[in-house]
């Protein structure tokens, strides 16, 4: 146990704390509209480094850079995949999605806006949306809960129980406390830290091996740096970029601008953030593995990145890096409950619960109890061994939102005939096919038999053709439903 690196990680929670009470006292009087989506006045800065944080959680500092330095560069199409899919999503997805959300009635949440963009009266697709937000929200929050405990464990020695708990109870307070605006403040500077942690260790690490080692590693492994040794590998790793495009924590970044003068702008820091990220990320895995050499232990426990930077920096710089592992963690599973507690308050609470009578406090309250909920649940799968590793709960979650949601986002922006029908079977559909593949053919116990092939890509082809043709079925939209679209498409502000 290391006090300075304590000292540091109770100063950093201090600080994210310090920021949720803040933006509780000056969004007090807000409404529902302040708290869920910040009142529409996220800067291209914060927009840009908070979608980015709170996509990548600590898989991107253990379980990325441990996949790499346990199976070598065939893991590397992850990384691939997601850059791609995150820079279509900010150059074709977030300028409509923008337009499309204040044109349909000042949409604050995904399925109020899929509900406003067809000007339907119907709750069903707001209801079906929230049911898969609370499963797959309540599993990608586990994630991140196991992540603190291992890395409290690990670097302090703390039980890791108690270290989730810890953990919850501060991600909990500043999203209860100062909802969107506390979240995307939090995530700009846990943008910023993760940053600056994935770069200092592999570059430090660079000076500290001894090269000589690659060729013992290169004639001990000789896969490790074949990046095509498997087509699954390829087709599973390029298909994680699907799933930027029904990512509700992340896209709703994207509503959230003050301007669409801002999102050429907030693109080019997204894209270059999340680039570097992913790349010093496997930098961590290669030269984690020159440095540290071939330790089990490190490979099962994911733990490359924190092993790394607690050799090679004294207690205070490490307890800074290492908050790094803190700073994804949190920043991820804070969108996560706000996204969630935001459709249920919004898409479950007011139009069914309380059929449109609830006040905004009333809202805010709602929403607030859900994330104790959540995160209580989440705590619970955190603490089960059963549950799989940080990758395992990450994939799953990643693919069930990509499969039912992506599909059914890019037709609503794109394709003018897209029906309210086509919308509740492409979601429906994609959910089912994800869940189905997955437990069918995608686990080491698959019921059928395991293809190794991720499940977000069935899933996602399923929900498409299920849009598509029930769309093509289904009675065309009405007049005003094509006019809300072509004034969405030529919107400006």
């Amino acid at each position: 146990m290391d006090w300075s690196e304590i000292i540091v990680f109770i100063v950093y929670l201090a600080f994210m704390l310090g920021i949720g009470v803040f933006f509780f006292v000056k969004n007090k009087s807000g409404g529902e509209k302040s708290y869920f989506l910040g009142g529409r006045q996220m800067g291209p800065w914060v927009t840009a480094l908070s979608a980015g944080a709170s996509d990548m959680s600590a898989w991107v500092l253990m379980g990325l850079p441990t996949a790499i330095y346990a199976s070598g560069l065939g893991q590397i199409w992850i990384p691939i995949g997601l850059i791609i899919g995150y820079a279509l999503s900010w150059l074709l997805e977030a300028p409509r999605l923008r337009r499309f959300s204040i044109v349909c009635n000042d949409s604050i949440t995904i399925p109020q806006y899929l509900k406003n963009r067809f000007l339907e009266r119907s709750n069903a697709l707001q209801i079906i949306c929230a049911v898969v937000f609370l499963i797959a929200y309540t599993i990608y929050s586990a994630s991140s809960l196991v992540a603190c405990g291992k890395l409290f464990n690990t670097a302090l020695g703390i039980d890791t129980t108690v270290a989730m708990i810890i953990a919850a109870c501060i991600i909990v307070g500043y999203t209860f406390l100062g909802g969107f605006s506390a979240v995307c403040w939090t995530d700009f500077f846990q943008g910023l830290l993760i940053l600056g942690g994935l770069m200092m260790a592999p570059i430090f690490a660079a000076t500290m091996v001894d090269m000589s080692q690659l060729e013992t590693l290169t004639a001990a492994k000789p896969d490790f740096w074949n990046a095509f040794t498997d087509w699954r590998e390829i087709v599973s790793g390029l298909a994680w970029g699907l799933g930027y495009f029904g990512m509700p924590h992340i896209i709703i970044r994207f509503m959230s601008m003050r301007s669409q003068k801002d999102m050429k702008k907030s693109a080019i820091i997204g894209i270059s953030w999340t680039f570097l990220v992913l790349l010093c990320a496997v930098a961590v895995g290669l030269f984690g593995l020159l440095y540290l050499g071939e330790d089990q232990s490190v490979a099962d426990n994911n733990l490359v990145f924190i092993k790394m930077v607690r050799e090679i920096f004294p207690g205070i710089i490490s307890g800074i890096l290492l908050s790094a592992v803190l700073a994804a963690s949190m920043s991820t599973a804070d969108s996560q409950l706000l996204s969630a507690s935001s459709s249920f308050a919004s898409d479950l609470y007011k139009p069914v619960i309380r059929k449109n009578k609830a006040s905004d406090k009333e809202m805010q309250w709602a929403g607030r109890i859900v994330v104790l909920v959540i995160a209580v649940i989440a705590l619970l799968i955190a603490l089960n061994p059963s549950s799989g590793s940080i990758m395992d709960l990450v994939s799953n979650a990643w693919g069930l939102f990509g499969a039912a949601l992506a599909p059914t986002i890019i037709l609503s922006l794109f394709w003018k005939r897209f029906s309210f029908a086509g919308a509740i079977a492409g979601i429906s559909v994609g959910a089912v096919a994800d869940i189905c593949w997955l437990i069918l053919f995608n686990t080491k116990d698959a019921v059928v038999y395991n293809t190794g092939v991720y499940e977000l890509l069935p899933g996602f082809i399923a929900g498409m053709i299920a849009a598509v043709v029930v769309t093509l079925i289904a009675k065309k939209p009405s007049k005003e439903v094509d006019e809300l679209f072509d004034k969405a498409v030529s919107y400006t502000d």
